[in-house]
């Protein structure tokens, strides 16, 4: 994108919260505020935004924070206009540590103008709507595989007579079996009570499985419908797809192979002093959600695809540790789902 300093006379910079806006009308050309405002989250709330945009010059465009989350409702109300995602400030950026709603949104605008690259915010019915699937699936998963560990934990010191039943088990048939628990009357206050509880953890397993599954359908089907070539990909299932698309948004919002390397955080950070120039450290910034997808392909890579596995042993060979070599698979990876998602096959 072109310097906002170019398209706009104005820059309105808004510091995104939950209940309340608070918005600042910065001058290009001066970098002087003209105006700010708080408003409440409402759409009467954005119109009164709207309508003090207005009254200045329509040669506008916004920086707003949080486009995906606090944010998200004023930016669906700006669909056409130029919109700039901006990441929360870190403490140590303010100036002298000052922080105040106003203080914020004027940082905003004036660090959109200041950028040389500008992310756009993250559009489209089908993103958004698997990025609702696996933040729902994500939590299902994760509190199903906390009921089955305290399963686990709670047969350990269970009475003889569940133990017994529970014994030299897997997990997954742990599960089975004490979901299906009866309580007898004759047992003691203990054990009935050691018995209700395992059932109920199992049950409640089980049920949050069965809810990972249905979301997982539904990702599918909305990936299959949107971007189908993804799957025929080795070590692409339906989550990797959806998270990789969940990131990439649409076409054209990172600007290169290097960008989506670097949102990623599989992007090489030079670490060179002196005379010693090919020191990297390990990038841990980015999209660690994408990042973790990426990991996935590179471990089934490695283990089903021949080319893989042979460039594996060169790189083993050639004095490269696991590590590195993941790092390198990941690197070369995000170069090519990027151009398959920027060039997507006609069928498609």
């Amino acid at each position: 994108m072109t310097s906002l300093t170019e398209i706009a006379e104005i820059v309105i910079g808004v510091d995104t919260h939950v209940d309340t806006h608070t918005a600042a009308i910065v001058e290009t050309t001066t970098g002087g505020v003209l105006a700010e405002i708080t408003v409440p989250t409402t759409p009467a709330g954005y119109q009164e935004l709207l309508d003090l945009a207005d009254e200045h010059s329509p040669l506008r465009a916004w920086a707003i924070e949080g486009t995906g989350g606090h944010g998200a409702g004023l930016t669906h109300l700006l669909e056409g206009e130029v919109v700039i995602e901006l990441d929360r400030p870190q403490r140590a950026k303010r100036r002298n540590g000052a922080k105040s709603d106003p203080l914020d949104a004027i940082r905003a605008a004036r660090e959109a103008m200041a950028r040389p690259h500008h992310g756009t915010p993250r559009t489209g019915q089908e993103r958004q709507a698997l990025s609702v699937l696996l933040t729902a699936r994500r939590s299902a998963v994760t509190a199903a595989t906390a009921a089955q560990r305290q399963l686990f934990s709670l047969t350990i010191a269970a009475p003889e007579r569940l133990r017994a039943k529970l014994r030299d088990r897997k997990l997954p048939e742990m599960v089975e079996i004490a979901a299906r628990f009866r309580i007898q009357t004759g047992w003691d206050v203990e054990t009935t009570t050691t018995a209700q509880v395992l059932r109920d953890l199992a049950r409640r397993a089980q049920a949050l499985q069965d809810e990972a599954d249905e979301h997982e359908k539904q990702i599918r089907a909305i990936v299959r419908s949107w971007r189908a070539d993804l799957l025929t990909e080795t070590g692409i299932g339906p989550i990797v797809a959806a998270t990789v698309l969940c990131a990439w948004s649409h076409s054209g919002r990172v600007r290169d192979e290097a960008a989506f390397a670097m949102l990623a955080g599989v992007a090489p950070l030079p670490a060179n002093s002196g005379k010693v120039t090919t020191r990297y450290r390990l990038n841990r910034y980015g999209d660690r959600q994408l990042n973790r997808a990426l990991h996935t392909i590179v471990l089934s890579r490695q283990r089903y695809d021949q080319a893989t596995k042979d460039y594996t042993a060169r790189r083993t060979s050639e004095g490269k540790t696991p590590r590195e070599i993941k790092r390198c698979l990941k690197r070369y990876i995000a170069r090519d789902l990027y151009r398959r998602l920027e060039n997507p096959p006609l069928s498609t």
